[in-house]
């Protein structure tokens, strides 16, 4: 069986994720050894501006018509009103060209090889339920359910799955949640009309459940941390990553926090991606 990385990236005014799965890719090959393929909007500029050896297979990708907005924090005082298009995810299972994907978001870093493990998995589905926040200080209710009164929440931030019926059925089910959105915002009381994968995937889990706590979705392997977008990351070098993370009720004042062999979810991706420019290639050998 086929097996690899998909990653998704439709660029925008403010942040070259298709620079970031370039960053990616080339720690996935070197922990995970496995190859990586790209969806992307613009397929050009990753083949002539970039490094595209890296990839398996460049996918092209039309502009979708969900272009959403929303603040992005740079740290606790500096914002940006971001448009961003992240619609592509639904069709994940169409896209990718494995049998057998670990479909992930470019700002996850790599930095083990602890994800090399799911496919040698018996299991079909997995993602990350439970997150921890590095930080430690802030309120993270928002990440247990979807809503006060809802269902159980998911990260769609790495997603396991198989070419198998029940997860072109749950794929299926994600589109027709995502094309009916309004309808589900308002039956699962989302806190928000903006559109988002994790509250998509959440719902969709919950009705392949039975519409009831269920076990269609397995654990992936390891814990899933991550930094919100008021904290900064600030160096990154082979697997070491330093943070400057929020202090407790001290708004605009920071921690300095180091992690080590740690795979992070970077909110932050203007940081994300100054790190990136300014230090260029970061594998070492």
């Amino acid at each position: 069986m086929s097996k690899g990385v998909l990653l998704i990236a439709n660029n925008n005014s403010q942040i070259d994720y298709v620079k970031q799965s370039v960053y990616l890719a080339k720690r996935i090959k070197k922990y995970l050894e496995v190859p990586v393929s790209l969806v992307t909007n613009s397929p050009g500029y990753a083949t002539d501006c970039l490094d595209a050896s890296v990839f398996d297979k460049i996918i092209a990708v039309n502009d979708t018509d969900d272009k959403n907005r929303r603040i992005l924090f740079d740290g606790e005082y500096s914002q940006k009103t971001v448009q961003w298009q992240n619609g592509t995810r639904v069709d994940a299972y169409d896209l990718s060209p494995y049998d057998q994907t670990l479909l992930m978001d470019t700002d996850f870093i790599i930095n083990n090889s602890l994800l090399k493990n799911v496919f040698d998995s018996s299991n079909e589905f997995m993602l990350y339920k439970d997150a921890y926040e590095l930080s430690q200080v802030r309120n993270t209710v928002e990440f247990k359910q979807v809503s006060d009164t809802s269902v159980d929440f998911y990260w769609a931030t790495v997603v396991y799955f198989t070419k198998t019926h029940n997860n072109k059925t749950f794929f299926d089910l994600v589109k027709h949640v995502r094309q009916e959105w309004d309808h589900y915002v308002r039956v699962y009381r989302l806190p928000s009309s903006i559109y988002r994968n994790d509250y998509v995937f959440s719902i969709a889990i919950h009705i392949m459940n039975g519409f009831q706590t269920g076990s269609f979705a397995k654990k992936l392997p390891g814990k899933k941390y991550y930094t919100t977008d008021k904290d900064l990351l600030i160096k990154h070098n082979n697997t070491a990553m330093t943070f400057l993370v929020g202090k407790k009720d001290r708004p605009g004042e920071y921690t300095l926090l180091n992690t080590d062999s740690l795979n992070v979810h970077v909110m932050n991706k203007l940081s994300l991606q100054r790190v990136i420019d300014n230090q260029g290639e970061i594998v070492n050998d």
